[in-house]
């Protein structure tokens, strides 16, 4: 289970905090069980500093209390602040990251469920696709449409979410499809032959719905696998 450490604490020096959590993160380097560091200040009181630290579990974060960095880092920690700080330890419940809920979402209801509506719902009304396989690399909702609409036709594909990344406002997916010419694609008639492939895709959201995306696809694979190039 999914353990968080939160550190609360004021300090009239949290910029000198700041650098000692630099200093923490190289004493501890290839030792340290923490997987995501947080330091926030409080916008009504600038004195008031919290630390948020997620550990894969509390027994990690057991082993990475013990290091002797962290005692040393812990006792820095102390002279710079007013008092001694307080410790919440939490166990995760529930954890939701919603950008990457949303980019799963999108996936599935573009091209295994097909409904292209309730997928570019999703998005942004200035919304952007850029895939270099398009007829621009800068297409908005409507105009991508009809380009989908043919893919999706062609090849009737199922998408696979293998990875999902999230940092800040953007979300990687690393995918793999397969599918069956069934359809004509690019004036390539159908060729009935089975089709496969991988692909990553990059979205950035913006208040919960996706504002911008980036494709990439092994075209050339496909077109291999249609026997429009030979390899």
């Amino acid at each position: 289970m999914t353990f968080v450490q939160v550190i609360d604490c004021r300090t009239q020096r949290a910029d000198e905090l700041n650098k000692l959590m630099d200093t923490w993160v190289a004493a501890t380097k290839g030792k340290r069980t923490a997987t995501h560091s947080i330091v926030a200040k409080d916008r009504s009181d600038a004195s008031h500093v919290v630390e948020i630290v997620e550990f894969p579990s509390y027994e990690e974060a057991m082993k990475n209390s013990h290091l002797p960095e962290t005692d040393r880092i812990y006792r820095e920690l102390v002279a710079l602040c007013e008092g001694e700080p307080s410790f919440t330890d939490l166990d995760v419940v529930r954890d939701e990251q919603l950008n990457k809920a949303l980019a799963r979402e999108f996936c599935e209801t573009l091209v295994n469920r097909g409904d292209m509506d309730a997928a570019y719902k999703m998005c942004t009304a200035d919304y952007v696709e850029h895939d270099p396989s398009m007829s621009s690399y800068d297409l908005s909702a409507s105009q991508v449409k009809a380009e989908n609409q043919e893919i999706l036709t062609a090849f009737q594909p199922t998408l696979r979410l293998e990875s999902l990344c999230a940092e800040g406002d953007q979300v990687c997916c690393r995918f793999s499809y397969s599918g069956r010419h069934v359809g004509a694609f690019q004036g390539i008639e159908a060729t009935g032959r089975e089709i496969s492939g991988t692909g990553q895709v990059t979205f950035r959201c913006e208040g919960g719905k996706i504002a911008e995306s980036w494709w990439n696809t092994d075209d050339l694979g496909l077109m291999r696998q249609l026997g429009v190039v030979e390899g």
